[in-house]
């Protein structure tokens, strides 16, 4: 086995990926603080060719040097837009025809391995997860909302995982689900 050259790889350009069709999928960032975080969430996005993000609160924007450097130029290619406050970025996703979900431990929440996409008509729905502060999680009156909460099931000691880990997990199950 040979490892393949970038050039090998094939990428697109960032006016290609800008044009090309994207995953009806937008991750929401409430009150990330971890720069490296935001950063590898938008490469994340990239990867998956999502919608877009939304950074709300003091989830820092880029251009920025610690976001870059775990976007790797993703920042550059993914759409995203800033809130002050997520409750409008909720808003906005709504009027956009977004099903908005919290990515959360709640009473109620569904476990991630059990939550199917619903496909109607041969339409992809429109899904926007929303992935909380690093301590605090989704903001309560965000969660109150949403849509619905997914939860990962877990089956350590700790109750909760890195921020860019759950995104890199909740992204590529309903990257699946959706392709």
């Amino acid at each position: 086995m040979r490892k393949l050259s970038v050039l090998e790889m094939g990428r697109m350009t960032v006016d290609e990926y800008k044009e090309s069709l994207k995953t009806p999928l937008v991750v929401v960032l409430d009150h990330v603080r971890s720069l490296y975080n935001v950063g590898s969430v938008f490469r994340t996005a990239d990867a998956f060719r999502l919608s877009g993000v939304c950074l709300c609160g003091i989830t820092a924007r880029p251009p920025h040097p610690e976001i870059h450097k775990t976007a790797l130029g993703a920042e550059d290619s993914v759409d995203w837009k800033y809130f002050e406050h997520t409750e409008d970025c909720v808003t906005w996703l709504r009027q956009q025809g977004y099903t908005v979900l919290a990515i959360e431990q709640c009473e109620g929440s569904t476990m991630l391995n059990n939550y199917q996409l619903s496909i109607v008509n041969c339409q992809l729905p429109k899904i926007a997860i929303i992935l909380g502060n690093e301590v605090k999680g989704v903001q309560q009156q965000v969660v109150d909302m949403c849509d619905g909460c997914i939860e990962i099931p877990q089956y350590g000691t700790k109750h909760s995982m890195n921020v860019s880990v759950t995104a890199g997990i909740v992204i590529w199950e309903f990257f699946k689900q959706l392709h």
